[in-house]
């Protein structure tokens, strides 16, 4: 059974730091993209960052960029979104999601291109 388990979450106060992690088990995900989303209270889900298998590639919205960094280690099959200089705006539950096609060269930012999902993990960040 495929399982993805964000971890790292919290409140934390306005230019503070966090880092999440998404632990996959049940199959290996290196040959596929993995990318974090987020979805604030009354919002869509909306794409943050990805990465593709290799690691080569990566993309990050405009409202995280120089701010978020995100990473894999295929040998842990895992994914991880350090956040650093945190905005009150950046208040959301956190989910992390594994690409549909695999061996892809650049980073899909449509949620429906991602098949595989974890349960989500909130981040708070006070002003």
């Amino acid at each position: 059974q495929v399982q993805l388990v964000e971890s790292g979450g919290g409140l934390v106060q306005a230019g503070g730091s966090l880092r999440l992690s998404c632990a996959a088990s049940g199959r290996t995900f290196s040959p596929y993209t993995m990318a974090w989303f987020r979805q604030a209270p009354g919002k869509e889900r909306e794409f943050v960052a990805g990465i593709t298998w290799s690691g080569s590639n990566t993309y990050d919205v405009d409202s995280v960029k120089g701010r978020f960094t995100i990473s894999r280690d295929n040998a842990k099959n895992t994914v991880y979104l350090q956040m650093n200089s945190l905005k009150p705006e950046d208040t959301a539950v956190y989910y992390c999601a594994v690409g549909r096609r695999a061996l892809q060269t650049s980073v899909s930012t449509t949620l429906e291109d991602y098949n595989y999902w974890g349960q989500g993990t909130q981040v708070t960040v006070s002003s």
